[in-house]
């Protein structure tokens, strides 16, 4: 693979060079490989089908996921956060000693394995809340909380500067990965000065379906408002923002 260079930038295959681009910059690299329906029928790929198989259901159930949280993902996320979240996945997926190679799933494997993925990997949510919390998911209830002990925020929260309001967001997903869909619920605390005054304990909680048999996923984040005139916006249009997944109960 070769960057381009040079004021003319290409896209495309040329003479059997293929031109492209990509978040990093247009790169250049020599078209080849195997042939698709020797990879699709000749028993010497067998285990490539079988990876192939692996990493698309990975990327499904990421998709999945992601659609889930949509609402805490809108200003939460970094560029590469699909194929980051597909890579956890594939890892789960591979700890799943129930089923075969090729179809091997996500909700029989160690989906613990997710805990702590952060959706924005420029903003850490255990790097910038450090406020003392538990969370607890009851899935005979469908209850999932959130409690937290009282702190003063410009001494707990790491905020970016120029914030001088925040948010704390709760949310709390029962995926079923086999079929593509989720149930998902949320709580959010109302904005916030980013002050040395105490913020007392409190809790949230997202109540879900009882007994669903699916694995449950808990989210947790924090964004971060500027007050201009009287009027607070999100900063930097939320590049700051964080989201990390903070507790999973597999069915």
């Amino acid at each position: 693979m070769a960057k381009q260079s040079g004021i003319i930038k290409l896209e495309g295959t040329i003479g059997g060079i293929s031109f492209y681009k990509s978040s990093e910059g247009y790169f250049a690299r020599e078209k080849g490989g195997v042939d698709a329906n020797r990879i699709a029928n000749d028993p010497a790929f067998q285990r490539t089908r079988e990876n192939g198989q692996e990493f698309g259901r990975a990327g499904k159930s990421g998709r999945v996921i992601r659609s889930c949280f949509r609402l805490l993902l809108q200003n939460t996320r970094d560029k590469r956060v699909a194929s980051r979240l597909t890579g956890r996945l594939l890892s789960i997926i591979k700890t799943d000693d129930v089923n075969m190679r090729g179809v091997r799933t996500v909700q029989d494997g160690q989906m613990q394995l997710l805990q702590g993925f952060e959706f924005n990997k420029n903003a850490r949510f255990s790097m910038l809340f450090n406020v003392s919390y538990q969370v607890s998911i009851d899935a005979a209830t469908g209850e999932v909380d959130m409690s937290y002990s009282d702190y003063k925020p410009i001494n707990m929260i790491d905020a970016p500067q120029g914030t001088t309001h925040f948010k704390i967001s709760f949310g709390a997903g029962a995926i079923d990965f086999e079929n593509e869909s989720s149930e998902f619920e949320m709580a959010e605390t109302p904005i916030i000065a980013y002050d040395d005054v105490e913020a007392a304990a409190d809790s949230l909680t997202a109540n879900l379906s009882a007994n669903s048999g699916f694995p449950i996923i808990a989210v947790l984040g924090i964004s971060f408002y500027q007050e201009v005139n009287g009027t607070t916006y999100p900063l930097k249009n939320g590049a700051y923002n964080a989201l990390s997944v903070v507790k999973v109960n597999q069915a």
